[in-house]
């Protein structure tokens, strides 16, 4: 089975999208299927250089192949002319393409192709077809879906969900389409030894007796920061006590970001406040494992997989109801949820920094559903699976 990898880019700037296409193709490559990813150099939005690697030949990496081609002439939508004429040429070698974006440019065209040379195609919408997210620009996506992105979404061979809940709420756009529900997977780190190091490097504040409530994820509007900085000064302003670590960045909206980082500057939280910006690593790891709470309160997420790392880490989560595991969340035991309005965010955090005992019990729940639950390994042998009925049915036909 020779299977096509699509996604815009691989470069980590980008987060869990990235992220995600990487880990997949390792677990599928180490189950014996063979294995391309397609995909431009774009290494962010606001002026970085280009990832540095070939161009337009096969790179081995952790048992697959990835062949990078140059985004042009826009960097900013991660187009390539190049990789569109490499998939019109090359679509006869493999049986079965999966696309992950919907609404780019890069993803709608090679749909496009792969539909007019018969290569059966999955798409991952990434939470683009979400009702939140189609309200963004909604005049300009309704035309772009009569146009383009409506005969891509009818001809797919499945859409692949990553949660319950996003198939659930989904936009069709009045096609019938073959459902996948297959979550994302993380890795279970290797405990950092050194974690104090770690924190004296990422200059981590305040008291170390204090509970550290950890946010680590992208800076940006949907995440949900301008109601979690209220939600944490009034626990603060009330009497409570802990540190907090905002652990993310934004290389596509620096404007955001720098908006969030004067808004805690001019906060009563500042003093025990750290912003590293983007960390991956052991750096990750220490602060996943040394922090008492992870927080997302995010509008909407078709999945989540920063709560599903902070799980795997045995850290208990603080989660909103727009962060579509919330449910196994709740099954599992392994966190709070609440509604998206910052009362009700602090009174969810103050509830969980209330009982330290508590908050370990809870992480360790989390940590034992996402072993059994989001390891790539399980992940891989459902989307196997997946791969081969779409093929036999296609077959049949």
């Amino acid at each position: 089975m020779r299977i096509l990898q699509i996604v815009p880019s691989i470069s980590l700037v980008y987060g869990g999208p990235s992220q995600m296409v990487r880990s997949l193709s390792k677990a599928l490559a180490d189950r014996g299927v063979d294995l391309t990813v397609v995909t431009t150099d774009s290494n962010g939005d606001s002026g970085q250089p280009p990832l540095d690697v070939p161009l337009d030949r096969p790179v081995p990496q952790d048992g697959y192949q990835v062949r990078y081609f140059r985004c042009s002439p826009f960097r900013r939508y991660k187009f390539s002319p190049k990789l569109l004429g490499w998939l019109w040429q090359n679509a006869g070698e493999f049986d079965l393409a999966h696309i992950h974006a919907l609404f780019s440019p890069l993803s709608t065209a090679t749909a496009t192709v792969a539909r007019t040379r018969q290569l059966p195609y999955i798409l991952r919408p990434l939470g683009t077809l979400d009702p939140a997210d189609l309200r963004k620009k909604k005049r300009l996506k309704q035309v772009y879906v009569k146009l383009l992105e409506g005969a891509n979404i009818a001809g797919a061979a499945a859409l692949h969900f990553t949660s319950e809940r996003e198939a659930e709420i989904s936009e069709r756009f009045g096609a019938e389409t073959r459902d996948l529900v297959i979550p994302l997977g993380v890795e279970s780190p290797e405990p950092v030894a050194d974690v104090g190091d770690y924190l004296n490097q990422l200059q981590v504040k305040g008291d170390e007796t204090e509970p550290l409530i950890l946010f680590l994820s992208r800076v940006e509007p949907k995440k949900g920061l301008e109601l979690l900085i209220p939600a944490l000064e009034k626990i603060w302003d009330g009497g409570g006590r802990f540190r907090f670590v905002l652990a993310g960045a934004n290389p596509q909206d620096p404007d955001y970001d720098r908006q969030i980082r004067e808004r805690i500057a001019r906060s009563p939280l500042a003093g025990q406040t750290t912003l590293t910006g983007f960390v991956t690593g052991k750096a990750k790891t220490a602060l996943l494992q040394v922090a008492d709470l992870f927080v997302l309160p995010s509008y909407y997420e078709n999945f989540g997989i920063a709560v599903a790392e902070a799980m795997v880490a045995g850290t208990a989560v603080a989660i909103s109801n727009g962060v579509h595991i919330w449910p196994q969340v709740e099954q599992a035991g392994g966190g709070w949820v609440s509604n998206c309005e910052i009362d009700e965010i602090a009174t969810m955090i103050q509830t969980a920094l209330g009982d330290r005992d508590e908050l370990r019990r809870r992480g360790a729940l989390a940590r034992d559903y996402a072993l059994e639950h989001y390891s790539w390994g399980a992940i891989a042998e459902q989307m196997i699976g997946a791969y081969e009925d779409i093929l036999r049915y296609r077959q049949r036909q």
